[in-house]
């Protein structure tokens, strides 16, 4: 059977015999390398290595004989993996991507040319990044508006246009609220006082005829 059509078969057979939480899980960071160890059951002419992205789904890494020599390695290979401990039956990521190399790792035999025999599953888990965390602040309760100013690093406003009208607005309505407090109490006040001096509403006597 063509070499190329095996490839076919086993990413075809791997894909319908998976299921989730098979294998191994193994959590890896950003831009580190990892190991993936895979043996078949039992061992055939050449081995094939695949994997089941979480992204892109199934994809063809590369097939070694027996002894760890390339049999057949895509032009981007190299640039990924590295096949220096395949005699171990491991394979090397060079440097890990969370979204473009998370998901499922394998390795096939072809037993006795008829029969295909898997190795051990592992699946590659983005290392989890620690959310940011928010810092709350208590609202100001002598504020009546949420609008802040913020200055940049030279000395201006980011948001001068908006602000300016709110307190120039705030102060021109204080101001008009004193001058209408003022005027009301010099009204107050003289009422009052006219009130008090009953004196200024006394009738002058007459003068006597002739005088």
């Amino acid at each position: 059977m063509d070499q190329k059509w095996i490839q076919v078969l086993v990413i075809l057979v791997f894909h319908q015999n998976m299921t989730p939480g098979a294998g191994e899980d193994i959590t890896v960071k950003e831009g580190h390398s990892v190991d993936i160890k895979c043996e078949p059951s039992e061992m055939g002419l050449y081995v094939i290595w695949f994997r089941a992205l979480d992204q892109s789904g199934m994809e063809f890494i590369a097939s070694f004989s027996n002894n760890g020599r390339e049999k057949s390695i895509p032009s981007s290979y190299s640039s990924t993996f590295s096949h220096t401990k395949m005699e171990q039956k491991i394979l090397t990521l060079k440097r890990f991507n969370k979204g473009r190399d998370s998901g499922v790792y394998s390795c096939a035999a072809l037993y006795k040319g008829t029969e295909l025999r898997f190795g051990k599953v592992t699946r590659l888990l983005g290392d989890k990044v620690a959310p940011l965390t928010t810092t709350t602040t208590k609202p100001n309760l002598f504020t009546t508006t949420s609008v802040q100013c913020v200055c940049d690093k030279q000395g201006g406003t980011s948001s001068f246009m908006f602000c300016s009208p709110i307190i120039l607005g705030s102060l021109a309505g204080g101001c008009g609220l004193l001058l209408v407090l003022l005027i009301f109490t010099i009204l107050y006040c003289n009422k009052k006082r006219t009130r008090r001096c009953p004196h200024h509403y006394k009738r002058k006597p007459r003068m006597p005829p002739g005088k």
